[in-house]
């Protein structure tokens, strides 16, 4: 890892890079809050749209997100940005890493540095700051287009007028703080909301407005109309895969994979470290062809862990490209097809040997419960010809070692 003296550049590769700033433990140690500005060819931002921050965490083009705080064992705390250099937008030109200080200045911040690496972890380049006095806000670096490439700078440079101060600098519109009702939240940045140094007023819970039931239905649909662009991985044996931030954070994807010649197949979602977490698919077919559904992480990108023999190809895409259980639909092995319709009676039909499951996966209507359901509808071994009911619409997952059908009614 390339340690950079303020001023310096090097290249950077144009892909997806993690960002994370540190800074050390201690009494009385300020916050550290991190943003992301992304800039035209004037130095400007085109809308308040490109400021990334804690409270827009996501840009519009899923290119720059703010992957949130998380703390690195022994060390001191960190907050991270994750930007893919390759998708951004023809007219951005850069994109400034900032941060502001919640309850001092950046003097009073011990060890304060910052690093770029791959999502794997491997360290690209890293940036120590040493000179911070009275600063409330800091830009420490900018990744720049340089000749068809992308270069990130060390820059260092400090704002004593805060976040505001930062932000009016790039062209972010900031309002005036007006004096604020009782009960009502404090002053916003024009077009989005994050929040000043002024402190709202708790609402008393008997003001807070009732939960309301969702309809199942409708939530389906609106998951099923969700896009991002699919993200396609090669790879061979065992290996960890991160897919990109512009997946919806807390909705629910499809994970495809491909395979031949494998003795088996295994897809399974990684926790905040990199460990196997939870099975999403497995088949022990020659050729596998199998779908599945991932939940993706609110504050981090998901992470799938693929182990197989043999080459294979991940898509992770939108969960529209599931099949719609309309009318009999055939399969062979691990699949996710969509109910949409009212409760009633499914029938099923498996012409394997092994083991044939079936789970109904529902979203949560229970704003006090807001955990996924997952139903076990069929668990059988061999030939199944059975019938199950269900209540309301949802994901079906299959998990099959030979041919099966699936059909609504009896």
């Amino acid at each position: 890892m390339t340690q950079m003296p303020k001023g310096g550049n090097l290249p950077v590769p144009a892909e997806a890079l993690q960002v994370v700033v540190t800074w050390g433990h201690g009494p009385g140690v300020p916050d550290v809050d991190v943003s992301a500005l992304l800039l035209d060819g004037t130095g400007r931002v085109r809308s308040d749209a490109d400021f990334v921050f804690y409270n827009q965490p996501a840009h519009s083009s899923g290119t720059v997100r703010h992957l949130g705080k998380k703390q690195e064992g022994g060390a001191g705390p960190t907050d991270r940005l994750w930007l893919d250099l390759a998708a951004l937008e023809a007219d951005v030109d850069r994109v400034v890493v900032a941060a502001s200080a919640d309850g001092g200045p950046f003097g009073r911040v011990p060890e304060l540095g910052v690093r770029v690496e791959l999502p794997s972890g491997q360290p690209v380049a890293s940036f120590a700051i040493g000179d911070a006095t009275t600063e409330t806000a800091f830009v420490f670096g900018e990744f720049y287009r340089r000749n068809g490439g992308w270069k990130f700078r060390a820059v260092g440079q400090g704002y004593d007028s805060g976040l505001a101060g930062l932000a009016t600098d790039f062209g972010i519109t900031v309002e005036d703080e007006p004096a604020q009702p009782m009960g009502q939240a404090p002053s916003t940045y024009a077009s989005h909301t994050c929040t000043t140094d002024a402190v709202p007023v708790p609402i008393p819970m008997a003001d807070a407005a009732p939960a309301v039931e969702v309809d199942p239905a409708a939530q389906l649909a609106a998951e099923l109309a969700m896009i991002f662009p699919p993200f396609v991985q090669q790879g061979r044996g065992k290996q960890r895969v991160t897919c990109p931030p512009s997946l919806p954070p807390g909705g629910r994807v499809l994970v495809e994979i491909e395979c031949r010649d494998s003795i088996s197949v295994h897809v399974d979602t990684c926790d905040a470290y990199g460990r196997s977490d939870q099975d999403l698919l497995s088949s022990y077919e020659d050729e596998v062809h199998g779908r599945t559904v991932a939940p993706v992480p609110e504050d981090r990108p998901l992470s799938l862990l693929v182990r197989a023999d043999t080459p294979w190809t991940l898509r992770v895409l939108p969960l529209g490209h599931a099949r719609r259980l309309t009318h009999p639909l055939d399969g062979r092995g691990p699949d996710l097809l969509v109910y949409e319709g009212p409760a009633g009676v499914l029938s099923f039909a498996h012409g394997g040997t092994s083991n044939f499951a079936v789970w109904h996966h529902i979203r949560s209507t229970d704003p006090d419960w807001p955990q996924d359901d997952e139903e076990l509808l069929v668990n059988e071994v061999g030939h199944v010809d059975v019938l199950a009911p269900v209540q309301i619409p949802g994901l079906l997952r299959i998990e099959a070692d030979g041919p099966w059908r699936v059909a609504v009614g009896g």
